[in-house]
């Protein structure tokens, strides 16, 4: 396997990363309507804003948002583009409130949109909000939505676009294709011709979020290999690092299941089955390095107590 995504990992982080080094072509790709009577060169980053959710008693930050020019025309309007990484029935309501804010600070027409990047569920999310009485409407509200795992990554693999291409990681995505898929990005990443940096920025989101088997690295090199020689250059480079990267992991996982097998096994045959049964999650739970310490400390355990007493002494 790949390395995982460590636990810690920045999810908004990454995507705001993304979306604001190519946010033209963002819109490009995923908002056409609104590129055609954007000015790109008139696009400016405003400040995040802080909102304070009484009822949760949260606070929350604006992701992105963008002050951008008419086509045409001496007049503004914002962006706003929130990266929704988990499914919230509240969320419509505060999408309104940040719009709310916006408006009241800046007064100019703004356009909402949410990108939901979560995997599950695959259910459309809600996009609108209203507050209604019997024959009056109070408020109407409504957002647009950017489904990824409602999106078919063959769609996305024809437009030749940066954001297009790191995103199709989240999109729908069979388990026969997933070869294909990141092969794909591979090809666009090298066919586009960016520089180093931005290439790395799109070939990292993608292993982050596409992450294979050795296997699939293998018939990844294998189908690369097949490719134009002019595409291979940068394409081998990627998956060499991809595929060293899931060879050093490769190689960790496998020291750390021989140092599993054994310490259960030298427990097992001093204290019996089921008392070892009993420490296996945290014996699994330890780091390589402690693995190696307890392997030389359980010499002189004389009771399960021992044992359990060095584990708590880690943990």
């Amino acid at each position: 396997m790949e390395p995982e995504a460590p636990e810690s990992i920045d999810h908004d982080r990454l995507f705001k990363e993304l979306l604001t080094t190519f946010f033209v072509e963002f819109i490009e790709a995923f908002l056409p309507d609104v590129y055609a009577y954007l000015e790109p060169e008139s696009i400016a980053f405003l400040d995040k804003e802080v909102f304070t959710d009484i009822t949760e008693g949260r606070k929350y930050e604006s992701d992105i948002v963008v002050q951008a020019k008419f086509q045409g025309k001496d007049a503004f309007f914002l962006l706003i583009v929130e990266n929704q990484s988990s499914a919230q029935s509240e969320f419509p309501e505060r999408m309104f409130n940040y719009v709310a804010r916006f408006w009241e600070k800046y007064h100019l027409p703004i356009y909402p949109v949410a990108l939901f990047s979560y995997d599950q569920p695959l259910k459309a999310a809600p996009s609108t909000l209203s507050m209604e009485f019997p024959g009056f409407v109070v408020i109407q509200f409504a957002f647009r939505a950017i489904q990824l795992n409602q999106l078919s990554w063959k769609d996305y693999a024809k437009k030749r676009n940066p954001v297009a291409t790191a995103l199709m990681a989240k999109m729908q995505i069979p388990e026969d294709e997933r070869v294909k898929v990141r092969l794909e990005c591979l090809r666009l990443i090298a066919t586009l011709r960016l520089d180093p940096a931005r290439s790395q920025l799109i070939a990292g989101f993608v292993r982050t979020y596409l992450q294979m088997t050795r296997l699939e690295l293998v018939a990844l090199q294998r189908e690369v290999g097949l490719l134009p020689r002019e595409e291979q250059n940068i394409m081998l480079t990627l998956t060499n690092e991809w595929i060293e990267e899931g060879v050093e992991k490769g190689i960790e996982q496998g020291l750390m299941q021989g140092a599993d097998r054994m310490i259960l096994r030298q427990l097992t045959h001093k204290f019996g089955a089921v008392a070892t049964e009993a420490l296996r999650p945290a014996i699994l739970a330890l780091t390589l390095e402690q693995k190696e310490q307890l392997t030389e400390a359980l010499l002189d355990f004389t009771s399960v107590a021992d044992a359990q007493l060095w584990l708590d002494g880690v943990s």
